[in-house]
């Protein structure tokens, strides 16, 4: 009598079957266990028994014996938990490979796309016969705090759930069809990276200093080592002026409080992609390359099926006790429906969230942005920070989601900080043309100038002397930048001439000091960003240290996005002295945050989602869609630049070549992200080597000084 062949779930190459009952057994322990820290451990294990029982079918057992065709093995678990979980537990299972779909109406047929079409498909009732293995049970619910309306809690519930879900069955897939080999873990823990910390910052003396900036310095890193050590979980806040360390204090805030509280991981999220390796270097100095990881958004990836394919190998899940990425990157994935971005998610509970630059947090996704920092710090044990020089005034933002939820500052005397501070003085020039603005920028040695507009930076480079004149933008590939700041670093500590025209990528974290720096009408935090990289190291006098801001020709027209920051800002500080007084940052945001409506959710994807809480129909799918931080859609071009570029080319040309993480990351290094018209008129100059991702073909386009050329660029350099 011929053998009966086991329910199988997956079989490797070498013909070990692994059961259809061990793989959902596996995923429901990883799943309760990812789950635990906010309460849901007990629905995530429902969900990981649940999501394959459509594998107990005829169908897909023909389907992985002998090669059949595709199944669908997600309906019937989605059917089966919605009456022992509701409806977020079935959002989770029909989702699981293809992402979190609308909810759609009870209406929709099968073919609708939406979780009401899955839940009336009709199926064959054989997949039952999982009662035998796998029985479910109805779970202990999680308790949530509801916030708002209901609808928004419950939403990013789900996808929190979704998240457990998707990485545990991926990560099981994975153990069982690499039998082990892939490496995961194995990294320090936060109290050990703690004590890391404490011996760096003890061989460099910085707790000791007593007089001066280093001892206001130390004063900040002791404020920040007491309060992560003897405050509970919450929301702070931490306003420390351009200069005052607060890279590393706040660090040392949220290992020391990831400690005291038994937290896993801390994740510093950083405006821009420009300044993320610098960052992410200077942890890994202090707390070894192996427990930091640096991720930022490059090639997007989906999970269709459940092959190692090279997308699931790229993406990332955040299993890593230091993360550093960008808001694009955390928020983005935060609002996302797919299971390549959703992975992740599950690692922001219990964990520290530094944001840095806090003020520049999207004004059009302000209210799903601050809605999401409170959901993480009231309902999933996160500990969020505030971190700027320019405290952006979201209080009432927060007050009105999450009434309980206060933010408490960990350097409350900001005067006192603001006075010590200063080291520039502001003077405003009305309008400059380019040629004028040429004509002061060579008349000095050493100078910085901050444009809004690729367009203006490029054609003011332009007009600048040769000798010691330098040009930064979006348009040249990361591993360029990084050679220009470093010449210029050079230039500026030997007094060499060095004279710099920017876009605002230099503004964030870049530790470059000119004594004289022009600043066209921006933000006002960006303004107060820009006098940061002047007379930073105080070696020159407030008097002697001048941030002229003037406005550019009209033809360089800003869009809506940045002309009203730039209109806000010039209305509080017209006729002020002090231009980067906290009143004037308090007035300036408190202006730029009066309408609480449609300008600060400008895509309604809070309202859709309390809207769908009365229902449970959630429209996932179309509010991912809708949160795009960056809205142009955007390619990334290879550029051979250098050697190492070139390899890297070359092995992209070889057949079947599969690249890994890190090939992708190290070619993210010779990259540009262009807009669709310019890569349009690029096109006939590009190589397509995969989805939105090109070579260029014509090494002539890149411009040695000003990175990669068209004919018509008016860009911004938005991307992060």
């Amino acid at each position: 009598m011929e053998k009966k062949r086991p329910f199988a779930a997956h079989i490797r190459e070498d013909g070990t079957v692994q059961t259809v009952a061990e793989h959902l057994k596996n995923v429901a322990e990883l799943a309760k266990r990812f789950a635990e820290p906010f309460g849901a451990g007990d629905m995530a294990y429902q969900c990981g028994l649940a999501h394959d029982i459509g594998k107990y079918t005829s169908g897909f057992q023909h389907r992985i014996w002998e090669n059949g065709g595709k199944v669908d093995h997600s309906t019937a678990g989605a059917k089966e938990i919605l009456s022992l979980c509701g409806a977020p537990a079935a959002y989770c299972i029909a989702g699981h490979h293809a992402g979190l779909m609308d909810g759609g109406g009870q209406a929709d047929s099968e073919t609708a796309g939406t979780l009401h079409g899955r839940i009336n498909k009709k199926i064959n009732d054989e997949y039952k016969i999982y009662k035998n293995e796998v029985p479910l049970r109805k779970p202990q619910l999680p308790k949530l705090q509801m916030l708002g309306q209901r609808g928004f809690t419950v939403s990013f519930f789900t996808r929190m759930l979704f998240s457990c879900l998707v990485d545990a069955d991926f990560l099981d897939t994975e153990a069982f069809m690499q039998a082990g080999k892939v490496r995961r873990g194995g990294r320090c823990g936060t109290e050990t990276l703690s004590r890391k910390l404490d011996d760096f910052l003890n061989a460099k003396h910085w707790l000791d200093a007593k007089e001066g900036l280093n001892g206001r310095r130390s004063e900040i890193l002791k404020a920040c080592i007491d309060t992560g050590e003897k405050s509970g979980k919450g929301l702070f806040t931490l306003t420390v002026p351009t200069g005052g360390g607060k890279t590393v204090s706040s660090l040392a805030f949220a290992l020391h409080h990831a400690e005291n509280h038994g937290m896993k991981r801390v994740i510093y999220v950083i405006p821009y992609c420009s300044i993320i390796e610098q960052t992410a270097d200077v942890f890994s100095g202090i707390l070894g390359k192996e427990n930091v990881l640096a991720h930022y958004s490059g090639a997007k990836y989906d999970d269709e099926g459940e092959e190692m394919t090279l997308q699931r190998l790229a993406a990332e899940n955040w299993d890593t006790p230091v993360i550093v990425t960008t808001a694009v990157q955390f928020f983005e994935s935060l609002f996302s429906n797919r299971t390549s971005a959703c992975r992740k998610l599950h690692n922001i509970a219990d964990s520290v969230v530094i944001f840095d630059e806090a003020q520049t947090l999207p004004l059009p996704y302000l209210k799903p942005c601050v809605d999401a920092i409170a959901e993480l710090t009231v309902n999933y044990g996160t500990t969020c920070v505030l971190c700027t020089a320019t405290q952006p005034a979201l209080g009432k933002f927060f007050q009105k989601y999450a009434p309980a939820l206060e933010a408490k500052e960990i350097c409350p005397d900001t005067q006192a900080l603001y006075r010590a501070f200063r080291r520039v003085h502001y003077e405003q020039l009305g309008t400059l043309t380019d040629e004028e603005l040429a004509q002061r920028l060579n008349e000095c040695r050493q100078v910085l100038c901050i444009v809004s507009t690729r367009k203006q930076a490029k054609n003011v480079f332009g007009l600048l002397k040769p000798e010691g004149s330098f040009h930064l933008s979006t348009l040249m590939t990361p591993e360029h930048r990084r050679a220009v700041l470093k010449e210029v670093r050079e230039r500026l500590k030997n007094g060499r001439p060095c004279r710099v025209i920017s876009t605002s990528l230099i503004e964030a974290g870049v530790d470059v000091d000119f004594p004289t720096v022009y600043r066209a009408y921006a933000g006002l935090d960006s303004e107060i960003q820009a006098g940061g990289r002047c007379n930073r190291e105080n070696r020159r006098s407030v008097k002697d240290s001048v941030v002229f801001l003037f406005k550019p020709e009209s033809k360089y027209k800003l869009p809506g996005s940045m002309r009203r920051p730039a209109e806000e800002a010039y209305s509080v500080t017209r006729g002020r002295k002090d231009v980067d007084s906290p009143e004037a940052v308090t007035e300036y945001f408190k202006r730029l945050y009066n309408d609480t409506g449609s300008a600060v959710d400008w895509k309604d994807i809070v309202k859709s989602f309390e809207d769908g809480g009365r229902s449970l129909s959630f429209p996932f799918q179309t509010a991912a869609r809708n949160f795009c931080i960056i809205e142009n859609n955007t390619w990334t071009v290879r550029v051979p630049r250098g050697d190492r570029s070139r390899k890297i080319a070359a092995l992209f040309d070889q057949p079947g070549f599969k690249p890994n993480r890190k090939i992708f990351r190290e070619m993210g290094q010779y990259c540009v992200s262009v807009y669709e018209d310019h890569f349009k008129e690029l096109s006939p100059s590009l190589h397509i080597i995969g989805e939105k991702l090109a070579a260029l073909t014509v090494p002539e386009l890149y411009n040695k000084n000003t990175g990669l050329s068209f004919k018509n660029d008016g860009g911004y350099g938005l991307f992060t």
